[in-house]
């Protein structure tokens, strides 16, 4: 039986999802797949994360995928582009996990225990406003580089930041979840829109393809995921604000209902806008959009100009 060829980034987190993604397709249809390494313009840049533009971490493996040169390819679901891609579809999002923020920090600190002045780094815009929005004295500096080099400048022999802020599920993916020192409340750190998720990638038109990854959906987790997804892009248009969004999805008394929490936070700090919608897994991309509407409704769209 021919291999798969699943496209991943080089890192050590990609490869550890694509592995998880890989290993799990083969238990469940028997094809055996194969990892192919791509290279990609965010992995070779050194620019912070909100310089280098998004999408960068997947257009290579989208041009791999185009090109043929490999069959499937699993993305960090926050990191693709929310527009379409004609001739790509996402065939499956696996169960999530995780998608709240961590703290890692020196001496088992939390995030109110860390003293005034202490430095505590991120890559995310979004991390950073909401870290300047809790009025801790806190230095917050931009950070670059994989989870383990960023844990490094923590716990590692030339420590030089009193503590991080990750996403934790790629920490858990990577088995290092006793290094983390506090899991954030999505009411003081709301997460990034499809945080924890993945997204499995292929050819619209390879349908066997389509069906045999369709079986590692996980339709709770896409549903909350393109409500989330529905609005950062409705929001885009309108607003370049830090824009942060967590869905869950739970059983209520005419069934399952969607509850989504999303938030604009002006790059300082200063001011914040967080309001919710509710409504029905099936609706998810309407409580997205109607959800960034009425962030827009309520001033969303000033909130970069708080820093002038």
């Amino acid at each position: 039986m021919t291999a798969l060829r699943l496209g991943t980034r080089g890192s050590a987190l990609a490869l550890t999802q694509s592995r998880l993604v890989a290993e799990e397709l083969t238990a469940v249809t028997g094809r055996p797949v194969e990892l192919v390494r791509i290279v990609t313009p965010g992995d070779r840049s050194s620019a912070p994360v909100a310089q280098l533009g998004v999408g960068v971490f997947v257009s290579a493996l989208r041009d791999a995928l185009v090109a043929g040169e490999i069959d499937f390819a699993v993305h960090s679901y926050k990191d693709l582009p929310t527009g379409d891609f004609p001739r790509l579809h996402i065939a499956a999002v696996p169960r999530r996990e995780d998608p709240r923020d961590a703290l890692i920090a020196r001496d088992g600190l939390t995030l109110t225990e860390l003293p005034p002045g202490a430095t505590i780094g991120t890559g995310a815009v979004r991390r950073i406003a909401q870290l300047l929005a809790l009025g801790l004295e806190l230095q917050v500096t931009p950070i670059r580089g994989n989870v383990d080099s960023r844990i490094a400048r923590v716990l590692g022999p030339e420590a030089d930041l009193d503590a991080v802020v990750l996403a934790r599920a790629g920490v858990a993916r990577l088995g290092r979840t006793a290094e983390i020192t506090e899991t954030l409340d999505p009411m003081l750190m709301l997460p990034a829109p499809a945080q924890g998720a993945l997204a499995v990638e292929c050819r619209a038109d390879d349908t066997d393809l389509v069906e045999l990854l369709s079986t590692l959906d996980h339709a709770p987790t896409r549903a909350a995921v393109l409500a989330e997804r529905s609005m950062l892009a409705t929001l885009e248009a309108g607003c370049s604000a830090p824009v942060a969004a967590h869905a869950e999805i739970a059983e209520g008394d005419d069934g399952d209902e969607i509850y989504l929490r999303g938030a604009v936070i002006s790059p300082d700090g200063v001011r914040a806008i967080r309001l919710s919608r509710t409504g029905t897994p099936a609706g998810a991309a309407e409580i997205g959009k109607a959800l960034a509407t009425d962030l827009l409704d309520a001033g969303a769209d000033t909130l970069m100009g708080s820093t002038e």
